[in-house]
C-alpha cells in the first residue's frame, strides 16, 4: 500500500494527475574530455547569468518602475496613478524575470547532467537566496554607513 505522501502527491490515497516524482535515468555516459570542458563551461554562463537575472529583482527592476510611477505622476499629475502603476509594472516584470530564471535553473540541470554530473536539483533557490542576503548586507552598508542618519565619516550633512 502506498500512504507515503511523496508516492501519493500528498493527502491523498489516489494520485492526481501529473503529480509523479520525476525520476531521472542513470548518470549519463561521460563524453569526451573536451565536450565535459565545454559543457562545464556553459553550465558556469548559465549560472552568472542566473545571478545576473536574480540581481535584477533586487535593484533594477524595482528602480524602473519607480521612475515609471514618477513619470506617470509627473506627466497626469496624480500620485495615485503613479503608484498603481508603478505596482502594475512591478509584478509583470518580477514574476518575468523569476520565469527567466527557471528556465535557465532546468538549462543548467540538463548541461551539468550533460557534463557527466548526477544532477538531479537546481541552483535557483541558493542563487536567489544567496543574492537577497548580499542585496540586503549591501543596502544596509549603503544606509547605515554611507547615507545613515547621521555619518560620522560626513559630519555636517544633517544641517542646511
Amino acid at each position: 500500500m502506498r500512504t507515503d505522501p511523496t508516492d501519493t502527491g500528498g493527502l491523498f490515497v489516489g494520485r492526481r494527475p501529473g503529480t509523479a516524482p520525476v525520476r531521472f535515468r542513470g548518470v549519463p555516459q561521460r563524453g569526451t574530455e573536451a565536450r565535459q570542458r565545454v559543457d562545464g563551461s556553459l553550465a558556469g554562463l548559465l549560472l552568472a547569468a542566473m545571478i545576473a537575472v536574480s540581481l535584477l529583482c533586487w535593484g533594477p527592476i524595482p528602480l524602473a518602475c519607480l521612475w515609471i510611477g514618477s513619470e506617470i505622476n509627473y506627466l497626469t499629475g496624480s500620485v495615485f496613478l503613479g503608484i498603481i502603476l508603478a505596482f502594475l509594472a512591478l509584478f509583470p516584470l518580477l514574476f518575468g524575470a523569476l520565469a527567466i530564471l527557471r528556465q535557465l535553473d532546468n538549462a543548467w540541470i540538463l548541461v551539468r547532467r550533460a557534463a557527466g554530473h548526477d544532477q538531479r536539483t537546481g541552483v535557483m533557490g541558493r542563487v536567489f537566496g544567496f543574492t537577497a542576503f548580499f542585496c540586503a548586507l549591501a543596502f544596509t552598508f549603503w544606509f547605515l554607513v554611507i547615507h545613515g542618519p547621521g555619518s560620522s565619516v560626513f559630519p555636517g550633512r544633517g544641517q542646511p
